[in-house]
C-alpha cells in the first residue's frame, strides 16, 4: 500500500506523473472550497508528506496530521508555518530558496520601471481611447538611471535588484538590513544605513524583507513621510510588512508620489480596495516566481526534499 502525499500546488504534470507512481497522491491546485477544505483535512490524517503553498500549518492542522513526516513548502517565505511547533513534532521543514531569486527581482525591476514610467496608467489611456495628443508634463515619468536605488532587506532578491539597478542604470544602492553585505558594499558600490537614512535618500524604494514578527507593519506613514518629492515605492516581500491603509493614505494626499505593488495584506486584493482605483499605483497578482522555469524549478526542489526525507536522507534545502 502506497503512503499519501498530500499536494495543494500546481505541479506539471510530469512531475505530478512521477511522484504518482511512488504515492497515493491526494492533489489540490488549491483549496478553494468548503469540499476541498473538508477533502483535505481528511487527506492529512494519513499523509506522510505535504508539497504546497498557502497552506497555514498552526498547531490545529499538526495535530489532526498524526504521520506527517515532512513538509515541503513551494515557497521562500515561511510565514504560513508555525516553525517551532512543527520542529517539536519531529516534522521537517523545507523550502524552495535560490532558484526564485532571478524571476522575483524581474518582477521587482518590472515594477520600478513601470512606476517610473506610469506604463500601468498610460496603457489604461490609450485603451480607454483618451490618447488624443501627445502626453503633456503632468503624464510624465521619471528617469531611473543614476537615482539612488533603497533595498529593504538585501538578501539574494535584494542583492538581484540592486544589481539590476547599479549595472543596467547606473543607479547608487543603498540597503537597510541586519548585518552589513561586504561583496555587495565591494561590488555594486552599495552602503548601509538606517531606515530613515534609506526612506529620505532613495528615489527608488524596493522591499524584500520575510514576514517576521519582527518586520509585520515595519513601513507606514512615519517612513513613508520621510520620502522625495517623486518617491517610488515596491513591495515584493509580503503585504504585512506594510501597513496598508497607512500606505492608501500616503498615495492619495501625495505624501508618496507613486507605488507598485505585487503583494497585499490580503489576497486576492479586495474588490472594494481603494487600491484598485488609484492611478498612482500598479497592482499585480502576487507574481514574482511566476514563470514556467521557476516555478518548475521549484516544484523540482519541494519533491526532491520530499524523497530525500521519506528515505532517510538530508533533505537539499531543509528551514
Amino acid at each position: 500500500m502506497k503512503d499519501t502525499l498530500v499536494i495543494v500546488h500546481e505541479l506539471y504534470p510530469e512531475l505530478l506523473d512521477k511522484l504518482k507512481q511512488t504515492f497515493d497522491v491526494v492533489h489540490f491546485v488549491r483549496l478553494g472550497s468548503d469540499e476541498d477544505r473538508a477533502a483535505f483535512k481528511e487527506a492529512m490524517t494519513r499523509a506522510v508528506a505535504f508539497i504546497g503553498s498557502n497552506v497555514a500549518f498552526d498547531k490545529a492542522l499538526l495535530e489532526q496530521s498524526p504521520n506527517l513526516k515532512v513538509i515541503a513548502s513551494v515557497s521562500v517565505g515561511v510565514d504560513n508555518y508555525d516553525v517551532a511547533a512543527i520542529h517539536d513534532r519531529g516534522i521537517v521543514l523545507t523550502n524552495t530558496p535560490d532558484v526564485l531569486t532571478e524571476a522575483t527581482a524581474d518582477t521587482g525591476f518590472l515594477l520600478l520601471m513601470m512606476t517610473a514610467r506610469r506604463a500601468s496608467e498610460m496603457n489604461r489611456m490609450v485603451l480607454d481611447g483618451r490618447w488624443n495628443v501627445s502626453p503633456g508634463r503632468d503624464q510624465f515619468g521619471v528617469d531611473l538611471k543614476g537615482k539612488t536605488l533603497g533595498i529593504v532587506g538585501m538578501g539574494r532578491i535584494g542583492q538581484a535588484v540592486a544589481s539590476r539597478g547599479h549595472f543596467g542604470f547606473g543607479m547608487k544602492v543603498i540597503y537597510q538590513n541586519r548585518s552589513a553585505k561586504p561583496e555587495a558594499d565591494k561590488t555594486l558600490g552599495a552602503r548601509q544605513v538606517d531606515l530613515e537614512t534609506l526612506f529620505t535618500e532613495a528615489d527608488f524604494i524596493c522591499v524584500t524583507v520575510p514576514l517576521s514578527p519582527e518586520t509585520e507593519g515595519l513601513i507606514g506613514r512615519d517612513l513613508l513621510s520621510l520620502t522625495k518629492p517623486k518617491a517610488i515605492f515596491v513591495n515584493i516581500a509580503r503585504g504585512k510588512v506594510v501597513r496598508e491603509q497607512e500606505l492608501i493614505e500616503c498615495l492619495r494626499d501625495g505624501t508618496l508620489y507613486y507605488a507598485g505593488l505585487d503583494v497585499f495584506e490580503k489576497e486576492p486584493l479586495p474588490k472594494d480596495s481603494p487600491l484598485m482605483t488609484m492611478d498612482n499605483v500598479v497592482c499585480l497578482p502576487h507574481i514574482g516566481s511566476a514563470t514556467h522555469e521557476t516555478r518548475g524549478a521549484m516544484c523540482d526542489l519541494a519533491a526532491e526534499n520530499t524523497l530525500n526525507v521519506l528515505d532517510g536522507k538530508a533533505p537539499v534545502t531543509p528551514v
